[in-house]
């Protein structure tokens, strides 16, 4: 009998939202750390945040793991997809999460949150386009507030590129993707997502407005920022 065709996307990544976190984890180096990471860091602040915005939500994964940590908080979800929305949905049924209509990020409805996390979604757009996303969410935080992002990021050489995306190709491999998956990721880079450099990113978090910018993690050809909102 022949495999089951693929099903179709809908959403901006190559994983349809039912097979998403499986999908994901097969695609993307370290995915579980760098939630991991975003989690032990929000943990750090002086004051767990009393609301938590994810935008680029997905399924819900990293807000689904927080909620027992943060037994305080009231979550807020975003994602520009229906169908990761209705996985998402499903997985949150908490009341103290909302699961906001879909919208990108640029487009979030008014609100103020004390944490805005967006997780490996901003790279699809282009520059124009992820300056909005950074603005959006430096206008959902109060003065203090921490923003809190992982993007695919590109080396800062050619010869560094060649090497991460043979790197990140091995890491495929391993985890059991066909060359035929691999070959297809690989061919999205600069066609469907858009990564810029670590020093890009500092840059546009700088020019938002952000008083503190820092890198928090590193590998592969990913990065975990954050930046915090000035008193002024």
């Amino acid at each position: 009998m022949a495999d089951a065709p693929p099903p179709p996307p809908d959403n901006a990544t190559a994983h349809p939202a039912v097979v998403f976190d499986a999908d994901v984890r097969r695609t993307i180096p370290h995915y579980d750390l760098i939630h991991e990471t975003v989690l032990s860091f929000v943990e750090a602040l002086p004051e767990p945040p009393r609301t938590w915005l994810d935008t680029g939500c997905g399924t819900g994964s990293l807000v689904a793991r927080a909620l027992p940590r943060f037994p305080r908080t009231r979550f807020a979800v975003a994602d520009p997809s229906p169908a990761m929305l209705a996985v998402a949905r499903e997985r949150l049924a908490d009341p103290r999460v909302t699961v906001l209509a879909p919208c990108r990020t640029e487009d979030l409805p008014p609100g103020a949150f004390d944490v805005v996390t967006a997780v490996q979604c901003h790279h699809y757009h282009d520059r124009a386009g992820r300056r909005a996303a950074v603005a959006a969410c430096f206008g959902r935080l109060p003065p203090g507030g921490v923003f809190v992002t992982s993007e695919n990021v590109r080396p800062l050489t050619p010869a560094g590129l060649e090497l991460g995306l043979r790197r990140w190709a091995r890491f495929q491999e391993r985890a059991g993707r066909s060359p035929a998956e691999i070959a297809a990721q690989l061919a999205r880079l600069d066609a469907e997502y858009f990564p810029i450099t670590l020093e890009e990113h500092l840059r546009l978090y700088r020019e938002a407005g952000f008083a503190a910018v820092e890198v928090l993690w590193c590998s592969y050809l990913q990065a975990a920022f954050y930046a915090v909102k000035g008193d002024q």
